[in-house]
Formats: structure tokens, sequence, C-alpha cells
């Protein structure tokens, strides 16, 4: 399981401390379950903050040809070796074999 980062527990803690202020003084409520109830509804806002935070991904730019274009994330980079040409062939050139004979 990998180890919370700093913005999580930042915007996780800020969420439950400022929720729980808010829906108490929104509230008006003065009895022990009422604040219990409150706190739970406020820890659980908290924890979905920390868990939706995202780290800034790294965008992989990769260059081909003298141009160069960026991989979306999750997306493997497209990598050519130099001298390959891009075939234009759509599926037909997907089937063709690439050793000569």
């Amino acid at each position: 399981m990998p180890r919370p980062t700093a913005a999580q527990l930042a915007y996780g803690s800020a969420t439950v401390v400022c929720s729980t202020l808010v829906m108490l003084l929104l509230s008006g409520t003065t009895t022990g379950i009422g604040v219990a109830v409150i706190a739970i509804a406020a820890l659980g806002l908290g924890l979905l903050v920390a868990l939706t935070v995202t780290t800034p991904g790294r965008s992989r730019t990769v260059g081909v040809a003298g141009s160069r274009r960026t991989a979306a994330p999750g997306e493997a980079p497209e990598v050519r070796m130099p001298g390959q040409r891009v075939r234009t062939g759509g599926e037909a050139g997907a089937r063709q074999h690439s050793l000569r004979r």
C-alpha cells in the first residue's frame, strides 16, 4: 500500500477541520450524538478528499523525426528507431511480414 503524500494529508486534514466547523455552526447541535454524527461525516469527507487528490503526473515527451509530441497519461509513448518510416497502409500494412527474403 503506497504512503499518502503531503498534499493528501494536508487537504484531508483541512477538509476535516473546516467541514466539522461549518457543519457544527450551521446545524447548531449541542447533543453528543449530533456532534458525533457530524464528526463521522467530516472524517468521511476528509478521507474522500484525500483519496481523490491527484499527484501531478509526468508527461513524457517523445522525439520523433524532428517533431515532439507529449504522450497522454497512461499511454505508452511511440518509440521509433532513427530512419524508420511510418506505414500509412492501415490494416494492410500491419499484416505484412517484416522480414525480407
